[in-house]
């Protein structure tokens, strides 16, 4: 059982950066893939960032490649998204997500998510 909180959003400029963070609680957080999605009023939820348990690969969808990073460090049981260049069609509501050593598209835990906001 993994319980997740996510924190950092707010309003910035366009080209501007923002950090998300991710703290997990629960056993065994290290065990986990996490991934970042994200939701944009009357659009579906997309999946923009992963990062493996046991091994240090990331993924990004093509949306977000070369501007954002997914990392991890086990030892504060959190995952973050460093956010940079930010365009106002990044603007959604962000969500972690964990599910065992590897992810899936519908992962069991999620936290309730920061909003981003990035203005024109």
């Amino acid at each position: 059982q993994v319980q997740l909180v996510e924190s950092g959003g707010g309003l910035v400029q366009t080209g501007g950066s923002l950090r998300l963070s991710c703290a997990a609680s629960g056993r065994a957080f290290n065990t986990y893939a996490v991934a970042w999605f994200r939701q944009a009023p009357g659009k579906e939820r997309e999946r923009i960032a992963t990062i493996l348990a046991r091994v240090p690969a990331t993924y990004y969808a093509d949306s977000v490649k070369d501007r954002f990073t997914i990392s991890r460090d086990n030892a504060k049981n959190t995952v973050y998204l460093q956010m940079n260049n930010l365009k106002p069609d990044d603007t959604a509501v962000y969500y972690c997500a964990a599910n065992p050593l590897v992810m899936t598209p519908t992962p069991p835990y999620w936290g309730r998510g920061t909003q981003v906001t990035v203005s024109s």
